[in-house]
């Protein structure tokens, strides 16, 4: 039996974790660590929780943690995790940071967008990014994963295949995405409160959000040359999930049927991407709770675009559904094994 702490478990994402993990039939949560809600229950912060109320959080003591566990979760703010992931992963033991801290190979670049240097700069040579889809043999032979952020990895899989293929003018990618509130975390922020949220829908980070160069670094990867993109993200008036739309130009006239074949083609053994029929297009309602990306696209013959349209579940595949995926990987479990769920809400 594996056992897990989870470091930053009073959030959105580290809810999630809990829920998750605490069925998996392969790993037993041993911590869960909060600083402002140490020493209270887990289900007094999430009720729906109630069976786990034996799971009490706790300081983030790192010394006293260490032989608490075999793999550590790491779900604290950007900036923070570092020095901790650092400590753990020179312990010997495995690391999967949900955090931006070790998602970013360039340390001038994470320091340029986080606005804090890296301070670890050794450690994060060693970091794998957590995407399976991309990089599932890495993932299996690493002792730290750098879990992708929930923006990246939408717009990451919804171009994988048609840079892979090179269908696309790499110059002329613009992707649009709208979140739902739980992506900006746990915070008790005005901008994010109901009376702010309900019944409007705004752009944010306009030109500057944290997640561009991640979503730049990965799509480089994938068409072996520097890659820029225009990516505005906007907040929409629910829960939780992400839909991105993505443009780019066509390098030559082709049929939505054959691209849509194209991506069938590459995402045919992937458990939990699934790629619509002609005419189809995601609903975030149809991943909600579940570790899916679902893919539509369509070729404008107007203007020769190719449009694609991805939607995940943001707490999900945009964080602990994709952290759990990669444990699974890590331990050599069935990749699937605790989140098989289609979604919560079908």
């Amino acid at each position: 039996m594996l056992k897990a702490a989870i470091c930053g478990g009073s959030g959105y994402a580290g809810g999630e974790l809990i829920r998750l993990l605490s069925k998996h039939p392969f790993v037993r949560i041993t911590a869960v660590t909060s600083e402002r809600s140490a020493g209270k229950p887990v289900s007094d912060l999430f009720p729906h929780l109630n069976n786990h109320s034996n799971l009490v959080y706790e300081p983030l003591k790192k010394e006293k943690l260490l032989n608490r566990a075999d793999l550590f979760f790491m779900a604290l703010p950007h900036a923070e995790s570092q020095e901790a992931v650092d400590f753990f992963f020179r312990n010997r033991k495995k690391i999967i940071d949900l955090s931006a801290d070790y998602r970013l190979r360039s340390p001038e670049i994470y320091e340029e967008w986080y606005k804090a240097s890296h301070k670890y700069k050794g450690t994060l040579r060693k970091a794998v990014y957590g995407l399976p889809e991309l990089y599932r043999n890495k993932i299996g032979k690493s002792s730290l994963i750098a879990n992708p952020g929930c923006y990246p990895t939408g717009a990451i899989l919804g171009l994988y295949p048609a840079l892979k293929n090179k269908l696309i003018d790499t110059d002329s990618i613009i992707i649009d995405s709208t979140s739902g509130t739980t992506g900006a975390g746990r915070k008790g922020e005005t901008a994010f409160s109901y009376c702010e949220v309900n019944e409007g829908f705004r752009a944010y980070s306009v030109a500057v959000h944290r997640h561009t160069p991640e979503i730049e670094q990965e799509l480089s990867a994938v068409a072996n040359k520097n890659i820029t993109v225009d990516f505005t993200p906007h907040l929409g008036p629910y829960d939780r999930g992400i839909l991105s739309t993505i443009y780019a130009r066509l390098k030559k006239n082709i049929e939505t049927k054959k691209v849509l074949g194209t991506y069938k083609k590459l995402y045919q053994k992937e458990p939990f991407v699934r790629v619509l029929a002609e005419g189809k297009y995601p609903n975030v309602k149809n991943v909600r709770g579940s570790n899916l990306c679902d893919i539509g696209l369509t070729v404008n013959n107007r203007t020769n675009t190719l449009i694609i349209v991805t939607a995940i579940d943001n707490l999900m595949k945009g964080a602990a559904g994709q952290a759990v995926h990669n444990m699974n990987l890590m331990m050599g479990f069935k990749e699937t094994t605790g989140i098989e769920t289609i979604a919560l809400f079908p």
